[in-house]
């Protein structure tokens, strides 16, 4: 095992998160450091060490098996905190079960020409060349698809990347600074859900809702929570596989043109985006409910562990050529995680992500980036892998 102090988390790894990766994946599979608001936790890096762990059900999404505390993003409050990934079985079972309904492969794709629609709304409102992508398509796009599957109405939306981006700001007293985006949150979330009671309509809120009141199949605060969950996460991912997918064909022409005549299919395209810059660069924190042993490194019950996604899908030991994009290899990533864990929303965000490039490349034909590449910046969040802008020209 490594000890790692402050490395993991420092302005090295948020400029340059592959590079430090590499390292760490090649000096040992775990690694002791430390959060930034001062909590042990386990670091592991390789990508079958990692996939294991994803299912694994010695570790505990749980926090109460917890034998430390950090106030570093280390959950959510108690009014948001009833949510699948602060749950293990069978409580989790029962949730995901009522969520996945938001989720069939029927209903999803039952949103593709209100996807296309909405695509086609915001680039025919976009102004220049040149145009900031993110802005222009892959902010708004899934905060208007998740808000209709919710049955938010667009006078109600709130500026929800803020809020997201305020979740993951990666500095030690950002605690603060979440917890006040997050009773803003709930307090926008528990309006919405009583003017459904009121007036209770074809969404997903409103099934949630009876299901709670005409079924009792989950508490008041789990249906807060849950609603939380299904719009932030169904949100941002979305947000971020579009716009390093988008920079993945631009600075890739080869495999760009191969996509325009039909040798690349687009969704090969988001699958390599999502193993080579992935939007969740860490799973969510685990606790170990016994002593166990992760390659061979003794992890003390109670313990913290990290897992990282953003690593594990550029392990050598996995990848041919792991820092090189290329749509043709065969999809393995952990960008969606793994096990009874794997993101519900996962199917939607193909879909939005497929709609908006295919979009994008169809209006057009001689899309280029408007800015170097290495000059773009991304958030900075150890949590989230997303570009803040993304400038484009045609």
């Amino acid at each position: 095992m490594s000890t790692t102090t402050g490395r993991l988390f420092g302005d090295e790894t948020l400029a340059h998160p592959h590079r430090i990766y590499a390292q760490l994946r090649e000096t040992g599979p775990v690694h002791r450091t430390t959060t930034p608001g001062g909590a042990p936790v386990w670091f592991v890096t390789r990508y079958q060490d990692v996939r294991a762990a994803l299912a694994d059900p010695r570790l505990s999404l749980d926090k109460a098996n917890a034998t430390t505390d950090s106030t570093y993003q280390s959950s959510m409050p108690s009014e948001l905190d009833a949510h699948l990934l602060n749950m293990d079985p069978p409580d989790h079972t029962r949730l995901r079960r009522l969520v996945s309904k938001a989720f069939t492969p029927r209903r999803i794709e039952g949103l593709r020409e209100l996807i296309q629609a909405r695509t086609d709304e915001l680039l025919d409102a976009a102004a220049g060349p040149p145009i900031d992508l993110m802005k222009t398509l892959a902010y708004p796009l899934p905060m208007a698809v998740i808000c209709e599957l919710l049955g938010i109405p667009a006078d109600a939306r709130h500026d929800f990347r803020a809020w997201t981006n305020t979740l993951v700001a990666p500095e030690a007293d950002a605690a603060v600074a979440s917890r006040a985006a997050l009773k803003q949150m709930h307090q926008f979330l528990a309006d919405i859900i009583a003017a459904k009671r009121a007036e209770p309509s074809d969404d997903f809120l409103s099934a949630m809702i009876e299901a709670r009141d005409a079924h009792d199949r989950l508490t008041e605060p789990e249906l807060i929570a849950m609603a939380f969950l299904t719009l932030y996460a169904g949100y941002d991912n979305a947000v971020n596989l579009i716009g390093t997918a988008t920079l993945a064909l631009l600075t890739h022409p080869e495999q760009m043109a191969a996509v325009r005549d039909g040798r690349i299919p687009i969704r090969a395209v988001l699958e390599e985006a999502m193993r080579w810059n992935s939007p969740f660069p860490l799973a969510v924190r685990r606790f170990a409910l016994e002593e166990l042993t992760i390659a061979g490194v003794r992890i003390p019950a109670g313990a913290r562990v990290w897992l990282s996604l953003l690593s594990a899908n550029r392990d050598s030991e996995q990848f041919t050529n792991p820092d090189t994009f290329d749509s043709t290899r065969t999809p393995a990533h952990l960008g969606y995680g793994h096990g009874i864990h794997y993101c519900l929303g996962a199917p939607l965000a193909r879909l939005e992500a497929e709609t908006a490039l295919s979009a994008v490349l169809h209006r057009y034909p001689k899309l280029a980036l408007a800015a170097a590449a290495d000059q773009l910046t991304w958030v900075p969040s150890f949590q989230k892998r997303g570009l803040q802008a993304l400038p484009v020209t045609w």
